[in-house]
């Protein structure tokens, strides 16, 4: 149960360990695909690696070269988890195919920090013991057991607590759940004519941001009655209405769409609203 800063608990399932591991090979898959046409595209053009070899003075245009492809082998690893965790789905291409997003696990909007967190701690976890482990070989001795069992640890650290957590994700305050794949309805979509009997004005569409949208789109795509009527309650409540029994997915529905045409309008005039605080 996912409790949110207005005390609403939403259901939500935390992703498998197997899906959430096939995602991060499925990211580091296309990284690694990334980074060969980079390269590629280099040689196409007529600069190598190794044309800064060898040379006692070396073109200024090289070293310039040299230096956007150490930016870009930087950019391709964080750069690539950052901006698409931070994007809209909270996801990156490979959590996406195994239907999967990032959520705070406090119920609040996930943050940057906290994304450069289980990021950064996925090197101790993964990347800094798999270099000692591949790069020392078979005379990796001492120093290769000891990358053994600390990559080990950390493989295993999901299997010892009880929502599956990673380091990272515990470091974080964040965790990995299952994204639903059910479209809300078409409806829903942006529908200035939508038929329905609730009209909402610019007062009362402007007290929630883009992570409250999202947040009711969740709560309307996973559809249970406790969670719609506690939602309902909370905007209601907010914005001064009573609602009656039995009409919170109508109400929902009809806000969902009225707010989400009410951000987008202003994002297109340059105003932008987060959240509820912004």
């Amino acid at each position: 149960m996912l409790v949110t800063p207005e005390g609403l608990a939403l259901p939500l399932t935390v992703g498998s360990r197997g899906n959430r591991a096939g995602a991060l090979l499925l990211d580091m898959t296309f990284i690694v695909i990334g980074v060969i046409v980079f390269f590629l595209a280099l040689a196409a053009v007529g600069f190598g690696l190794f044309d800064l070899a060898g040379t006692e003075n070396v073109n200024p245009v090289l070293e310039l070269i040299f230096v956007v492809i150490i930016l870009f082998l930087f950019l391709a690893r964080y750069g690539y988890f950052l901006y698409f965790e931070l994007g809209p789905r909270a996801a990156t291409p490979g959590k996406r195919l195994l239907g999967l997003r990032v959520a705070a696990r406090d119920g609040g909007r996930l943050t940057a920090e906290m994304v450069i967190a289980r990021n950064l701690v996925r090197d101790v976890e993964v990347f800094i013991p798999g270099f000692f482990l591949l790069g020392g070989g078979e005379q990796a001795g001492v120093a290769g057991l000891t990358a053994f069992i600390w990559l080990a640890i950390f493989v295993l650290f999901p299997f010892f607590n009880k929502d599956a957590l990673r380091a990272g994700d515990l470091v974080a305050g964040t965790w990995v759940v299952e994204a639903k794949s059910a479209k809300l309805q078409e409806a829903m979509s942006l529908a200035p004519d939508r038929s329905t009997e609730y009209r909402f004005g610019e007062d009362e569409l402007s007290v929630y941001g883009e992570h409250e949208l999202q947040v009711l789109e969740n709560v309307l795509r996973q559809d249970q009655p406790e969670a719609l009527r506690d939602v309902a309650d909370a905007i209601t409540k907010k914005i001064g209405w009573h609602l009656g029994r039995g009409d919170e997915r109508e109400f929902l529905e009809a806000f969902y769409a009225a707010l989400r045409g009410h951000l987008e309008s202003g994002m297109r005039f340059g105003k932008r609203k987060r959240d509820k605080h912004s």
